[in-house]
């Protein structure tokens, strides 16, 4: 499944930047988009590093010699196991006198890969590459049952999807956390992320879910960062209003991909996952995802609002100028309620879209507009 918008997006990016780095989690097709990026551009690949591959890592144990007489595009792929590399690459590209341009791509964010960020300021952008999106796959219900992992979504039968989710998390525990320099038993950190499965949709209470796991709270932060940090979780932050209210200023939590919430929770169908009390908190969040995907907002721009015990706003985004507000509801019948007013009121929103689970377009005010799922991510 060829991604143009994606390789659309590397093309621009390296007008400006001579480094580009391409970050998401394992598996998300990454190192797939690489290669359909230098086959447009140079046909086959010639300089590539793969840091997984022995060979190449022991090559990059002299990364100035393996590099300096390269030119043109360079592919250095699982740079957070190399993030010592960064000052290197800052001065090959200082080197004006040949041109050449480096595609990093790697399996955690800048925040973990530190390095990056210090050496590399004005050199390098950054973008996310998420698991296919409904733009991309137009399947609505597959995509929620299991997730957007190319593997999960694309195998043939659902046991087969289940099987791949349940080896990737595996994986991730025992190879990938480690690989990062995370020293964490893979059987504590999996027994935590099964406890988050409880907060999937709900505001964080570290306090509680330490006390569960006999762990303090900022090891259950630090638990949590990592998550965060390699694009399992989101961590969805407060919006604070200029007012006189009793405003919620903890985070909420949500899973990034529906597939792998659906294993740790061992929902393996569709008729499991209708049947499950969790069914309106695992539909939330993978509308909210969608839309944040669909919307291509930074996640800097993304909060929900919460005021207690009086009106709540699952998804804020401000961007600019610009105010706009998301209810999230698994219902076929949407009806304008008080919190909706408050919302609209206290944070002077442009816009309020409803998201549901009908199959029309619904105006409940001027401003507020229901639409089903499918239909706003069909929107251009």
């Amino acid at each position: 499944m060829r991604r143009e918008s994606y390789l659309h997006d590397l093309e621009a990016m390296f007008k400006v930047n001579p480094i580009v780095a391409l970050l998401g989690p394992r598996q998300c097709g990454k190192t797939t988009l690489a290669k359909e990026y230098f086959k447009k551009h140079h046909g086959a690949i010639t300089h590539y590093f793969d840091l997984e591959n022995p060979m190449d890592l022991l090559q990059l144990q002299d990364p100035m010699l393996a590099l300096e007489d390269l030119t043109d595009l360079i592919v250095i792929d699982e740079i957070q196991r190399l993030p010592e590399l960064f000052p290197v690459l800052r001065v090959l590209v200082d080197q004006k006198e040949k041109a050449r341009r480096f595609l990093i791509l790697g399996s955690a964010s800048r925040e973990l890969i530190r390095q990056s960020s210090e050496s590399l300021a004005g050199r390098i952008h950054y973008t996310e590459l998420t698991p296919f999106s409904y733009e991309e796959t137009h399947s609505l219900g597959t995509l929620w049952m299991r997730g957007g992992f190319p593997l999960s979504f694309l195998a043939e039968t659902e046991s087969q999807s289940m099987q791949w989710r349940k080896d990737y998390i595996r994986t991730f525990l025992e190879q990938d956390i480690p690989n990062l320099g995370i020293r964490i038993p893979a059987q504590r950190l999996r027994r935590f992320w099964m406890m988050l499965t409880h907060y999937h949709g709900q505001l964080l209470n570290a306090s509680d879910l330490g006390n569960s796991l006999d762990l303090s709270s900022n090891t259950i932060k630090h638990y949590l960062d990592i998550l965060t940090g390699t694009f399992m979780v989101r961590q969805l932050q407060p919006w604070h209003e200029n007012i006189a209210k009793r405003q919620v200023k903890t985070a909420k939590i949500y899973f990034r991909d529906s597939g792998l919430y659906h294993t740790l929770m061992n929902i393996s169908s569709q008729e499991e996952l209708r049947m499950n009390p969790r069914l309106g908190a695992s539909w939330e969040a993978f509308a909210l995802e969608s839309i944040v995907r669909h919307l291509h907002v930074d996640h800097a721009d993304c909060y929900f609002w919460a005021v207690h015990n009086q009106a709540d706003l699952d998804l804020l985004i401000v961007r600019g100028g610009e105010r706009l507000g998301f209810e999230i509801k698994h219902t076929k019948m949407p009806a304008l309620t008080r919190s909706m007013k408050v919302a609209m009121e206290d944070l002077k929103l442009d816009t309020l879209t409803v998201i549901y689970t009908g199959d029309k377009v619904i105006k409940l005010t001027k401003q507020i507009t229901c639409y089903p799922l499918e239909y706003f991510l069909g929107l251009k």
